[in-house]
């Protein structure tokens, strides 16, 4: 064969090698795009259902995989009255999901050696009074200090609070629960102690460090302060159900607890916020890690173990771990969860209290093969 015809063969066999690869190609997009519309159609239904069978208002979902948001929707009204249909941009109140934001900033804290997690919390935060025991941040972020939670009608203030000691009037003077360390006990209070100590160790204001070393690089650009007298654009009106009916939700300011209680956002922004976790962008892994491993000292008046870290509640569901927070107050309920293992990160966001997200997120976990833990056995 001359070299003429050798050349024009090799060059008709590339065109066809070329050809097959490009069809292969295609096809290959052609079966991914339809799988991933499927996922969004079942997502879809599931929030649609559970929306119906929950009377939830507004909904907003988002979902994150190897760190892109693959699906982010809102349904529902933002705000009856005004008639205002939810976007992915309505902000609705986090709940106690402030908790684990404000966890990973004092974490930051601890990385760069300006605040000692196992000193006396009353180095950073001397407006908290001395106790029969030593209190630690560690013991703060992890609900193992004792600090009590709400007593009747305190969730219903409706006071407002300039600083973040002017807060502890409500609960400062009253004894611990137990030996810090020993029990476990949720307190959003605590997480205002915590609060006080993040803004002594680092110099600035809560909401200045917050946002300068979670929310930028965490991309959260849609979380703020939720502030009762600030103008926030997009910020949902909350409600209630009573009897079935929907109300507003009873009034209620949060600047008693913002770091465990008091912030605005987006599901999007959560799942970001979950995703910069797992890419180390804002704790070192290792740093991380911790935060995601159990206390598993005893819950006080129970017999399990502690299931909380520091900032973070996990459950071990073999093969996968599941790391999530859920926050409920006036006018919402919350939750967001991690899949380590399938770098998958979801968030569910109502403006509606007393509602059970979990079980839209549950299912949507199940949409990408990730099943709900079987139930404990006694």
């Amino acid at each position: 064969m001359s070299p003429r015809h050798s050349c024009a063969l090799f060059r008709r066999h590339a065109a066809v090698l070329a050809l097959f690869t490009l069809l292969f190609a295609s096809a290959a997009a052609s079966a991914q795009q339809p799988a991933a519309a499927d996922v969004s159609s079942q997502l879809d239904k599931i929030v649609q259902a559970e929306m119906q069978k929950q009377h939830m208002v507004a909904v907003t979902v988002a979902v994150a995989k190897d760190s892109k948001v693959v699906y982010s929707k809102a349904f529902g009204m933002a705000d009856i009255e005004n008639d205002v249909r939810a976007t992915p941009e309505t902000l609705i109140r986090t709940g106690s999901i402030a908790k684990p934001i404000s966890a990973v900033a004092a974490m930051t804290l601890a990385e760069a050696g300006k605040l000692d997690l196992d000193a006396p919390v009353q180095k950073y935060c001397p407006a908290f009074p001395e106790k029969q025991s030593k209190v630690t941040t560690r013991q703060l972020l992890s609900h193992t200090a004792g600090v009590r939670h709400y007593k009747q009608g305190e969730i219903e203030s409706t006071k407002h609070y300039k600083t973040m000691s002017e807060g502890f009037a409500i609960f400062a003077s009253d004894p611990l629960l137990f030996e810090p360390g020993t029990k476990y006990s949720y307190s959003t209070y605590g997480y205002t102690v915590v609060g006080c100590a993040i803004e002594s160790a680092s110099g600035q204001k809560f909401a200045d460090y917050v946002r300068e070393h979670v929310l930028v690089p965490a991309a959260m650009t849609h979380t703020f302060i939720d502030d009762v007298y600030e103008i926030v654009p997009h910020r949902a009106r909350g409600y209630q159900l009573v009897s079935g009916a929907v109300k507003n939700a009873g009034l209620m300011d949060s600047s008693y607890k913002i770091p465990g209680g008091g912030i605005v956002t987006t599901s999007e922004d959560l799942v970001r916020f979950e995703s910069a976790l797992l890419d180390g962008t804002l704790v070192r892994p290792e740093t991380r890690d911790k935060m995601w491993t159990p206390t598993g000292v005893p819950i006080l008046n129970g017999d399990r173990p502690s299931p909380y870290g520091l900032g973070f509640d996990v459950v071990k569901m073999p093969p996968f771990t599941r790391v999530s927070h859920g926050g409920s107050q006036q006018g919402t309920s919350t939750i967001m969860a991690v899949i380590p293992e399938k770098r998958l990160a979801v968030a569910v966001m109502t403006n509606v209290d007393g509602v059970n997200p979990s079980a839209m997120m549950l299912q949507i976990l199940e949409a990408y093969g990730v099943q709900r833990p079987a139930p404990a056995t006694r």
